[in-house]
């Protein structure tokens, strides 16, 4: 059963949250976050991508850089910009946007329940960018951003959040430039931690929802101070990584588009016609076309758009990952006819995530002469039963929004 532990968070006084808050480090680029960081001193980019604090010149895997985040880190704790709680908390996060509300708790996760298979991966993970999040997390000593987890809420616990949101007033309550409204609350009442605490005893299963590889690289910190330190109790802070655990029925997941920069080689006509073994083609003239049901996609190609609606013999003797939209897009469409055969690592491909409009698919399309597809979203459910199962999705197939800010909550390790 799940160990999900609250902790003594360092964190933003409630004046400097919304300055601090920042999104999380792997959805900016290096131009984009020294932008912001050169207009906001204050953004906890200043940390995640500390690079933006050096010459351009510095290689983004240098050990300056990590360095330089350990130093800013500090220097926001020694500035008083964050404080360190003094007991140990959960804390309530609730995220807004567009009218829909999610809630979930902040709390640590234990390493064993990764390495046993409680908290449930879905994805793949790369070895280059797992060593960036290693080496980022052992020097400052601290998880800089939570890990996006889901489960099945038992309803006492959605009971006893209700409650304490009813009865006490958010420390932080701010809406971000983009929108997205952040909420949070601070559980200090020794009663109700031990009570979330026996919830979280009775939950067997926990599924990585977003932060695969910050979870992997958190875990083999975790390892490595074992290593570090042999008489260990299993109770230090290095046994735990930051998380936020939200009711899974209560996320969102938009689509995970594909743009193929061309047709390798084939005439518009001949790209049609193989699509016709595995698609019922439908012309959409005059507007995009949005897929509104599983297996369905829009397709975008030579100034037109198209319903493409899968055959059900293509997909329905398949196992649970390959009914998925994207798996029967990989298989029947970007590997046999357009020769995208990895879509991690061929250039060829792009993928667009998001709330991107249909008609920024198009425009992509045509610079290139290529094709795009606009999918319909991979559901919770699809990803809790591929967890389980203990197989893997595709690359690229779930975006979730709102994307949790990071700086709010920071967990040291010692």
């Amino acid at each position: 059963m799940a160990v999900f532990q609250a902790f003594c968070a360092l964190r933003p006084t409630p004046e400097m949250a919304e300055k601090v808050a920042a999104l999380p480090y792997d959805v900016v680029n290096r131009e984009e976050a020294r932008a912001i960081g050169e207009e906001n001193p204050y953004s906890f980019l200043h940390v995640d991508r500390a690079e933006m604090d050096l010459s351009p010149e510095i290689d983004l895997y240098d050990a300056q850089v990590y360095e330089k985040a350990r130093e800013n880190l500090q220097k926001m704790e020694a500035d008083g910009i964050m404080t360190q709680d003094e007991e140990s908390c959960y804390y309530i996060y609730e995220l807004t946007r567009k009218g829909k509300t999610q809630t979930g708790i902040v709390g640590c996760s234990s390493i064993d329940d990764y390495l046993n298979g409680i908290v449930k991966k879905h994805e793949l993970t790369r070895e280059d960018k797992e060593q960036d999040r290693i080496r980022h997390v052992d020097v400052c000593d601290a998880n800089t951003g939570p890990i996006y987890l889901a489960c099945r809420y038992p309803d006492t616990l959605l009971e006893l959040l209700a409650s304490w949101k009813q009865d006490h007033a958010p420390v932080y309550d701010f809406i971000a430039d983009d929108g997205i409204g952040h909420r949070v609350w601070v559980i200090d009442d020794a009663d109700r931690i031990a009570a979330i605490h026996q919830e979280f005893e009775g939950i067997s299963s926990i599924y990585i929802a977003d932060g695969h590889h910050r979870a992997a690289s958190a875990v083999k910190v975790g390892l490595k101070r074992r290593a570090e330190h042999p008489d260990y109790t299993g109770k230090e802070e290095f046994n735990y990584f930051l998380s936020v655990v939200f009711p899974f029925d209560q996320l969102t997941i938009l689509p995970y588009n594909r743009v193929v920069h061309d047709l390798n080689g084939l005439t518009e006509k001949a790209f049609l016609g193989s699509l016709k073994f595995n698609f019922e083609l439908m012309l959409m003239p005059g507007f995009p076309c949005k897929p509104v049901e599983k297996h369905c996609m829009g397709m975008y190609v030579g100034g037109e758009w198209y319903h493409l609606k899968t055959w059900p013999d293509v997909y329905e003797k398949e196992d649970v990952v390959g009914q998925l939209d994207v798996s029967v897009l990989q298989k029947k469409v970007l590997s046999t006819v357009l020769g995208i055969e990895d879509p991690r690592t061929d250039q060829r491909i792009s993928f667009v995530g998001g709330s991107h409009k249909l008609q920024e698919l198009a425009e992509m399309a045509d610079k290139t002469g290529g094709v795009a597809f606009a999918m319909y979203p991979t559901s919770m459910e699809d990803l809790m039963k591929i967890a389980d199962e203990n197989k893997l999705m595709p690359p690229k197939s779930t975006w979730f929004e709102p994307k949790l800010r990071s700086g709010l909550f920071i967990h040291k390790l010692s």
